[in-house]
């Protein structure tokens, strides 16, 4: 193994923390977060933190290509690189003048698609592929837009998405996840790195939109890459056996949080475009559970989450998948569970 696969993620971190430091006079002056009904912060923030997250994720990723061993022909890294920036470029501007609504789905649409229909890979090959593709869409535009919902509280994102992000970079040190997607996460990982000791709680900077709307598309692409790969031992199971199975289970608490309120807000009749604090990880803070609690509690959910995927992929099996997904399922009801129950009442 070269070097150059080790320095993508300090590389990133420094570049992330770097960026932060000199862009936060301007971030002040001109992305502040003011305290509103619906906000978990008490005091005027500046957002836009996202920008230095993805810029030294992009920058570390196009200098370190060669290096690493990547080819830079082909379309599908140009592709993903252009919608995250173009996604961002919305975020920023919605951060400091909101957006209407439907103009920020579709541009989020098109980024999507056009990163699903140049990714590598079958999801369900028994299944017609352009079915596949619209379900993709579907659920890459779903995926987005959760990571921008469970952006809500200091921390929340560095909990749930470095453990997954984490463990797909050590899987590509591996030699057991694909060349590309190993760089990409690497890269994420040591921007998302970089910004934490600025959004440790209390946070004195916010990711903003310009950064949780790229990272669900950059997350969305890393987990497509890992379902369409197969098991480590190169052959893809039947049914939810190898990496489709992983792929699920990584991400499951921002899933399943995001899409049990959604269902849960749509039965009583909310509007559900409009911002709430709602989530069950909103909740936790009003139902006694401090910031650092609820946090550290998705971190070591999202850390037991990442083993269960690994056993999925070292043991390719259709047992070994269930039992992996129903214990997944249990952790995360378990949690949300715990989060909606007041302290007092569960004492």
């Amino acid at each position: 193994m070269t070097l150059a696969p080790l320095l993508v993620v300090p590389l990133a971190a420094l570049l992330s923390a770097g960026l932060i430091v000199l862009l936060k006079p301007l971030l002040q002056r001109y992305a502040l977060a003011r305290p509103n009904a619906r906000s978990s912060h008490r005091v005027p923030t500046p957002q836009g933190g996202g920008i230095a997250i993805i810029a030294a994720a992009l920058i570390t990723a196009v200098v370190l290509a060669v290096p690493t061993g990547i080819a830079l022909g082909g379309v599908e890294l140009p592709v993903l690189a252009l919608s995250v920036i173009a996604l961002a470029v919305v975020g920023a501007v919605d951060d400091i003048r909101p957006l209407p609504a439907s103009l920020r789905l579709v541009i989020q649409a098109g980024a999507v698609a056009a990163v699903v229909l140049t990714v590598e890979g079958r999801l369900l090959p028994d299944a017609p592929l352009w079915l596949e593709r619209a379900f993709a869409i579907l659920a890459g535009l779903w995926f987005v837009n959760l990571v921008n919902f469970m952006d809500g509280l200091d921390w929340m994102t560095l909990a749930e998405f470095v453990p997954p992000t984490a463990f797909l970079f050590a899987l590509g040190l591996a030699g057991r996840y694909a060349p590309e997607p190993t760089l990409v996460a690497g890269a994420l990982l040591g921007g998302l790195l970089g910004f934490a000791p600025f959004n440790r709680p209390v946070a004195r900077l916010f990711m903003g939109d310009v950064g949780s709307l790229p990272i669900g598309l950059i997350v969305a692409w890393l987990l497509f890459r890992l379902a369409g790969q197969g098991g480590l031992q190169g052959d893809l199971q039947e049914g939810l056996d190898g990496g489709l199975a992983a792929a699920l289970i990584l991400p499951l608490y921002p899933i399943a949080d995001a899409t049990l309120t959604l269902l849960w807000r749509l039965r009583r009749g909310e509007a559900v475009w409009q911002a709430h604090r709602s989530h069950y990880y909103q909740v936790a803070t009003v139902n006694g559970f401090s910031v650092r609690e609820t946090v550290g509690s998705v971190f070591a959910l999202q850390v037991a989450l990442a083993v269960l995927a690994g056993v999925t992929l070292l043991w390719p099996s259709r047992a070994v998948t269930l039992v992996c997904l129903v214990l997944a399922a249990g952790l995360v009801g378990w949690l949300l569970h715990r989060f909606a129950t007041p302290r007092a009442a569960s004492a």
